[in-house]
């Protein structure tokens, strides 16, 4: 029966009412700290969830996951994308040749990357075929001289399709005239938008066009490499220059946007600590409470103590009071911070469709909704820490129960 005692009694006070009622509410202000703390925690984390998930998304399906580059070019590139396709981590290859460029139209001027790429061999590395809104990937053919646009690169020059730009590329052509920049009139055969900044600076043309403008033959600029998990294209890199050996380079994404998703990451880390400090800070609110309960229930401890109770059970009592608190406010957090981080993106569509309000201009975020991305992971780690945060601060109290002299307490009753 003493076992059992801690158990009974704590969750009997728990569930009492008492002559003081502040205690109540101190434990009820406990009890909702939690709950929100909880619960804001688990919906500001799935919302940077859902942002880093669509950046990695829409601009790692357009960035090259690893190249594969040699000095001069590539020549006889099939067989070594056939051969790196083989590869564990490897599940698709494409040739390319990259120029630097600035496109020229009625007086505006915007520069770009232009991809030179195979729209059939494309589709395995990127997804900018899934993201076209005007006109078709596979409308870049050899000599027709077609450019596909970013939306916001098209946008700033005022093209649409089958209006004509000028390309110039910073290398000059020596002719009896005199030095001049190369240049090379395209024609807009269609505009991709993927929602990102690449939609601002990226442009593709096919691959033996862009051959013929950077003067390398039959070689192309390299190879891009598609992985099965983006995280691993520093060591699959490393592994597949060393198989090559001499002559090759390689270039993973984190050389690129590695910063971007760095500082996601530091970001998501600093507010999950911050927010963590909003439950610490209820979590030691039961403190608070049960200071003032083991002062009430003085004569009760005595009581206890004078039955045979033990320090050790005295001290359950109040950490099972306490962590029933705590645990009340974790459940419900987790039910109300699981359920906003499901349902938010559609009750902000029904606020901006109800009252007229827009939270993220397409424009100036390139995205217009807000992601949403449940974790379990963020989830069981956001109940671990706050439910070590509640036990902790049921530790003082319960020592100060546990000391409760008797003698002292009963000559007064």
């Amino acid at each position: 029966m003493l076992d059992r005692l801690p158990f009974l009694i704590g969750l009997r006070y728990v569930r009492a009412k008492r002559r003081n009622h502040f205690i109540s509410f101190i434990s009820l202000t406990s009890m909702l700290g939690l709950m929100l703390g909880v619960a804001v925690l688990i919906l500001v984390l799935s919302v940077m969830n859902g942002f880093d998930h669509e950046l990695r998304t829409r601009v790692l399906g357009m960035v090259p996951h690893t190249k594969i580059e040699s000095p001069g070019g590539l020549t006889g590139w099939q067989p070594l994308a056939e051969r790196l396709v083989e590869r564990e981590r490897v599940i698709g290859a494409a040739p390319y040749v990259e120029q630097q460029g600035m496109f020229s139209v009625g007086g505006r001027n915007e520069g770009a990357m232009v991809n030179g790429i195979d729209p059939a061999w494309e589709s395995r590395v990127s997804i900018v075929d899934e993201n076209m809104r005007q006109g078709r990937l596979d409308d870049l053919k050899a000599g027709e001289w077609n450019v596909v646009l970013g939306s916001i690169l098209a946008r700033r020059l005022g093209v649409g399709v089958g209006d004509r730009v000028t390309l110039l590329v910073p290398e000059a052509s020596i002719t009896p005239a005199g030095v001049f920049p190369r240049l090379k009139r395209f024609t807009v055969s269609g505009i991709f938008s993927v929602g990102a900044d690449l939609d601002a600076a990226l442009a593709y043309a096919h691959i033996e066009d862009m051959q013929t403008l950077a003067r390398l033959g039959d070689a192309v600029g390299g190879l891009r490499l598609e992985l099965d998990d983006l995280f691993a294209a520093g060591s699959e890199t490393r592994a597949i220059i060393n198989e090559l050996g001499a002559g090759y380079r390689g270039l993973d994404w984190t050389y690129s946007h590695g910063n971007l998703f760095q500082a996601i990451q530091m970001e998501k880390r600093m507010i999950a600590l911050l927010l963590t400090v909003i439950i610490a800070v209820a979590a030691f609110n039961i403190v608070s409470t049960l200071v003032m309960v083991v002062t009430d229930k003085r004569a009760d401890i005595a009581i206890l103590r004078t039955i045979g109770a033990t320090p050790r059970s005295i001290m359950g009592i109040f950490i099972v009071q306490g962590l029933a608190i705590g645990v009340i406010g974790i459940l419900v957090g987790v039910t109300l911070g699981v359920l906003l981080a499901l349902t938010v993106s559609d009750l902000i569509g029904w606020v901006e469709s109800t009252f007229g309000i827009h939270f993220l201009d397409a424009g100036v975020y390139f995205i217009s909704e807000l992601p949403s991305r449940l974790i379990w992971a963020d989830v069981r780690n956001i109940v671990s820490a706050a439910f070590i945060l509640t036990f902790l601060s049921t530790l003082y109290p319960a020592w100060r129960a546990a000391r409760v002299q008797p003698a002292e307490v009963l000559r007064y009753e």
